[in-house]
């Protein structure tokens, strides 16, 4: 004899299951959406920066092999690397002091003077404008030096 299942006893549990577990995994799912956007913000940014930061490194480097040591003018490099970075490169003359004991056994009265300059680079990094989730960055990038010349009192002569 067969059984006839009685309908009129079942109360929708499974429905009711299956709805919470569709809730859960869309949760989920747009958990997951939002952090993968986030981290490519982050990825973004991060290059924006690496941006910059190579940006400044290669207006040091324009600025030292123009070789133009001149400690009245100094010297200017200004770039621009694409639409979104640029980069401007200064070398400012500091002072002059007699040679370190180390690189010469030369001292005061020889008239060899170390000439000490100071290069600064400042690159900028700027991303699309009104992109709420990318940031513009910049670089500032210093390296100070000096070069064995003449000293001032016979540099006219």
């Amino acid at each position: 004899m067969k059984t006839i299942p009685n309908f009129s006893r079942q109360q929708g549990a499974a429905l009711v299951v299956g709805l919470i577990l569709l809730v859960v995994i869309t949760i989920l799912a747009i958990s997951g959406m939002n952090t993968a956007t986030t981290e490519l913000a982050m990825a973004r940014n991060d290059q924006n920066y690496e941006n910059a930061f190579q940006g400044a490194e290669t207006g040091l480097e324009a600025l030292l092999a123009q070789g133009t040591w001149d400690p009245v003018a100094g010297a200017t490099v200004t770039q621009v690397i694409n639409d979104h970075d640029s980069v401007t490169a200064t070398l400012v003359y500091e002072d002059w002091s007699i040679v370190p004991d180390k690189a010469f056994s030369l001292g005061s009265g020889s008239g060899v003077a170390a000439h000490h300059f100071l290069a600064t680079s400042a690159a900028e990094s700027r991303r699309e404008p009104g992109s709420t989730t990318d940031r513009d960055s910049t670089a500032t990038h210093t390296q100070a030096f000096y070069i064995v010349g003449p000293e001032p009192q016979t540099l006219g002569n």
